[in-house]
């Protein structure tokens, strides 16, 4: 796959040479260690201390903050309006609007909910920045994942860059036609969006129709289990670190329930 078309950004550093799996198992342990803790400042702790460390080792910081940034900023803004002026229990009421009011326990559960998603989103980011499409579907298969939902995981990873790659191709041609969209106010250049989204969901549908094509030109679903091109290196340390990642996610919500964390 073109690398247009995906997150990866090529290196050497050891986070690039793990075993996709591997990051993988990361991803889920500091998701559920993030939502299985109620509390404020822990899902921050698992952000600073281990994804930005993370990215910063990989050589991918600068990308990681561009992409948290720009796929965070706009959800966080939506977030907080949302629970700050709709949050149902009562609370502490700091600003009241009309009949909205912002609370603080809104504003604290906004923040909760926000930094959980972060935490998820960033390691996310980290696996597809350290890891080539081709070789996390690989990785899947030979963990024995079953091809089909190796498969839906690995496009549903990539279907932002594809949709990023398409949505900027098309803005092009019509920038070329003569269609301004730097110009006027944020709400004029959203509506010259508009006419846009039918040429990209036209290009995505065809994009389905051609990968389902080359699929079933390469006999995929076959009951018949496919041989490996590419061998993904694994070792036993690895695979014993996915289940202590996991373990260590579980324990920490252990420990949240017993009042320890």
């Amino acid at each position: 796959m073109s690398q247009t078309l995906s997150f990866y950004q090529d290196g050497t550093t050891w986070i690039h040479r793990l075993n996709p799996v591997t990051k993988l198992a990361f991803v889920a342990a500091v998701t559920i260690a993030a939502f299985g803790v109620d509390n404020l400042w822990w899902p921050a702790l698992l952000f600073l201390l281990l994804e930005v460390p993370a990215a910063v080792l990989a050589g991918v910081a600068k990308r990681f903050v561009k992409l948290v940034l720009g796929f965070f900023a706009p959800f966080l803004v939506i977030l907080f309006l949302l629970q700050g002026l709709t949050y149902p229990e009562p609370g502490t009421v700091l600003v009241e609007l009309g009949p909205l009011a912002v609370k603080t326990e809104g504003l604290v559960f906004a923040g909760t909910t926000a930094l959980r998603l972060l935490v998820m989103v960033s390691a996310f980011i980290v696996l597809l920045l350290t890891t080539h499409p081709g070789t996390l579907m690989s990785a899947m298969q030979q963990a024995g994942l079953p091809p089909k939902i190796a498969y839906v995981i690995s496009a549903t990873m990539q279907i932002i860059p594809s949709f990023q790659a398409r949505a900027g191709a098309i803005m092009q041609a019509q920038q070329a036609r003569g269609l301004d969209l730097g110009s006027g106010g944020a709400l004029t250049r959203a509506r010259r969006l508009v006419p846009l989204m039918g040429p990209l969901l036209l290009g995505a549908l065809t994009d389905v129709e051609n990968r389902s094509i080359a699929m079933e030109s390469r006999a995929f679903g076959s009951p018949q289990r496919p041989t490996a091109f590419t061998i993904v290196p694994d070792s036993a340390a690895q695979r014993a670190a996915r289940w202590a990642m996991i373990l260590l996610a579980v324990l920490a919500i252990a420990l949240h329930t017993l009042g320890v964390l």
